[in-house]
């Protein structure tokens, strides 16, 4: 895990001035990271249970603490992840608590496993999906600054398997390969995430501090 943390803040120059990398900035980074990798560990594993142990009842109601997993470390990536637009940021946080809500509703009120209604029931997206809305916004936004291959191929591949499944256009098979390559690509992206240079995620700071100001202004 990266480690670039330093007690005396570092001074840059941003578009609307000069700014300060603090270490509490890189705590934020790194938490950031962290969760990702919780996220998509925990994906992977749930996903490799359903796919390979879908006959083991144990197997199965071991997805739903694995998802609670991952839903609890995907809505902390989204409380320290960088988007300079406000309101993008406060759109995903919203579309994660839908989703949060609609998966604690089908976890603990259905007498199915949680995954068993998921994917038997495919309406229940309406609601779950929304998880998925908010992970799909992260892949856009890392691939938007930062141009990786992975999140070029999860951006439309997440909302491409789930509405597909929803209409109900794929194959099991087909479903199973397209869920294979999201559990790598989701993988790759989050262990090359440990590696990268802990201010690029924290973007120019001088953007936040103008847009602050201009609502301010405003208000």
């Amino acid at each position: 895990m990266t480690t670039q943390i330093i007690d005396a803040p570092e001074v840059y120059q941003g578009q609307f001035g000069e700014f300060t990398i603090t270490k509490g900035d890189r705590i934020g980074v790194i938490i950031y990271r962290t969760s990702l990798i919780i996220a998509a560990i925990s994906f992977a594993i749930a996903s490799n249970l359903a796919l390979f142990y879908s006959d083991n009842p144990l197997a199965i109601q071991a997805i739903t603490p694995l998802y609670t997993c991952f839903t609890i470390a995907l809505g902390v990536s989204l409380l320290t992840i960088h988007i300079y637009m406000k309101i993008l940021h406060q759109i995903l946080q919203l579309f994660w608590i839908i989703g949060s809500i609609s998966a604690f509703i089908f976890a603990h009120f259905d007498s199915q496993p949680f995954i068993v209604t998921i994917y038997n029931q495919p309406l229940t997206l309406f609601g779950v999906g929304f998880t998925f809305a908010a992970l799909t916004g992260i892949f856009f936004k890392e691939g938007f600054c930062f141009n990786r291959l992975e999140t070029k191929i999860l951006t439309p591949l997440v909302p491409l398997l789930l509405l597909g499944h929803l209409a109900g256009i794929f194959s099991p098979q087909n479903e199973q390969l397209l869920l294979g390559v999201w559990v790598i690509a989701f993988l790759v992206f989050a262990l090359r995430k440990t590696i990268q240079n802990i201010p690029a995620d924290i973007g120019d700071k001088s953007v936040f501090d103008y847009l602050e100001n201009q609502k301010l202004a405003k208000g």
